[in-house]
């Protein structure tokens, strides 16, 4: 085959793989501005009922499955089925509230006392006060609880200067449309990628407050315990703090009954230190999976159990002289 032949036929494949994308662009995101006109509660109630039926067809189900069962030894197999149900229809309200999440947090600046769908505890509203008022950057990291994007809503919604570290999805036109309709309620998105962490730096040397999700497997990470197995998390958020020497909070939206939800933030949490009081990585990345393991405890199935948190290779190299 002549080289000018190979090079035409990468051409045609480059165009055709271009073209797959913008029409599969424009059929999501025409699917997205769709679900915005159906009533957010009837489509999270009917999305929340089909994954019940369709999750347990998935390969992801044996995954989420053995993953419970490895988290809670004592549960019953029954218990496990019960809770991994409840992560399937978490996960079915979640993809439907996606079209609508910048209307979910239903709040009315001229009538503060009106109650929306979202729940906020005088402890918690305190604490973001203060967090807002103290002129400092901080780092604020959350979990795949519940619906893990309104903590960052909540945030726009008051007013907090913040950026927020996302995965761009693999779709282009899902992330034209992502970045236009989320930057008003959801403040600046970083995409990850190599330029992410000079981006975050900016972002708090100018006082911002940077969220980031931090629950799922690092293959680069530091080791921490995780329901007493080994894993491994991504170090960048106690580097961060380690380079700014500013809070780390935690944020969480906890799933209610009647399409409701409560938001917490814990106040700063003490990174851990080493003898000579420098902070300590490892350490402090584990102090923070504590905390999301005990978020998860309480509320297990409002977690995404359907990802390979632990890998048999930390438990291996770990018992090697």
């Amino acid at each position: 085959m002549s080289t000018a032949l190979q090079r035409m036929k990468r051409r045609l494949r480059r165009s055709a793989k271009r073209a797959a994308e913008t029409l599969s662009g424009a059929l999501a995101v025409g699917l997205l501005e769709g679900l915005r006109l159906v009533d957010p509660d009837r489509m999270a109630n009917f999305a929340g009922r089909l994954m019940r039926r369709l999750g347990p067809l998935l390969s992801e189900h044996k995954l989420g499955r053995a993953n419970l069962a490895a988290a809670f030894p004592e549960k019953s197999a029954a218990e496990i089925d019960a809770i991994l149900m409840g992560v399937w229809e978490n996960l079915g309200r979640v993809g439907a509230e996606f079209a609508h999440l910048d209307r979910l947090w239903d709040y009315d600046a001229a009538h503060p006392e009106r109650r929306g769908r979202i729940e906020l505890a005088a402890s918690d509203i305190e604490r973001f006060e203060r967090l807002k008022a103290d002129g400092k950057p901080a780092l604020i990291f959350a979990a795949h609880l519940a619906n893990w994007e309104l903590p960052a809503v909540c945030a726009a919604t008051y007013d907090l200067d913040s950026a927020i570290l996302y995965r761009r999805p693999n779709i282009a036109g899902i992330d034209r449309w992502l970045r236009r309709t989320r930057a008003a309620s959801m403040g600046a998105l970083i995409p990850t990628g190599l330029d992410a962490p000079v981006k975050i730096a900016a972002a708090l040397g100018r006082g911002a407050h940077v969220g980031m999700l931090v629950d799922q497997y690092y293959v680069r990470g530091v080791e921490v315990m995780f329901f007493g197995r080994r894993t491994r998390a991504n170090p960048l958020l106690a580097r961060l703090a380690q380079h700014f020497d500013c809070p780390i909070h935690g944020v969480r939206a906890i799933r209610l009954p009647g399409n409701r939800f409560r938001a917490e933030i814990t106040d700063a949490i003490a990174p851990a230190r080493d003898a000579q009081g420098n902070l300590d990585i490892a350490g402090t990345m584990q102090v923070i999976t504590g905390v999301v393991e005990d978020w998860i405890r309480e509320y297990p199935e409002q977690w995404l159990w359907l990802h390979r948190r632990w890998r048999p290779e930390d438990e291996t190299n770990a018992t090697r002289p």
